[in-house]
């Protein structure tokens, strides 16, 4: 009896090649993957960036709603973190995701003006990835409703930022 060798070998019966990648088809791959990755990452960043700005703007936009509320059972804004239900104001109270922090010392009101006013500030936390958000560095809202934000060199950027 005849025994057949069934194991398998690593070159073709014909005595071709080996299957496999050269070099340069591995090289080739490389260089795509390279260049797809430089586009998709900035292009992932900058929504990221856009995600957290919807919650800087949202959390703003609660902050107001909160003074407005102390206002009507107090008749005056107030500046107190505590009186709007958090712990405090500035870089160590992140507010939402961690993202940014109402500034607390720009929280301006103001009981005696006709009527009265207030206007309130969101910046982005260092070291976060957000502070690197040049084009929405600071969000505002005041008493009348306004929304505005500023770029990092200060200019106006509330087109861009509160669409």
């Amino acid at each position: 009896m005849k025994v057949e060798n069934t194991s398998t070998s690593s070159r073709p019966a014909s005595g071709g090649r080996a299957a496999g990648f050269t070099l340069i088809e591995l090289m080739i791959t490389l260089v795509i993957a390279t260049i797809l990755l430089t586009i998709a990452v900035p292009l992932y960043l900058h929504q990221i960036r856009e995600s957290r700005r919807t919650e800087a703007r949202s959390a703003l936009l609660d902050l107001a709603a909160r003074e407005e509320r102390y206002f009507d059972t107090n008749n005056a804004y107030t500046g107190t973190a505590s009186s709007l239900g958090f712990s405090g104001f500035g870089s160590a109270n992140p507010v939402g995701n961690g993202q940014y922090y109402y500034i607390a010392s720009p929280i301006t009101f103001s009981n005696t003006d006709n009527p009265p006013t207030f206007k309130l500030e969101a910046d982005p936390m260092t070291g976060k990835g957000q502070d690197q958000d040049t084009d929405c560095a600071q969000f505002f809202v005041d008493s009348k409703g306004d929304e505005t934000a500023k770029n990092s060199a200060g200019a106006d950027t509330s087109a861009t930022c509160w669409q």
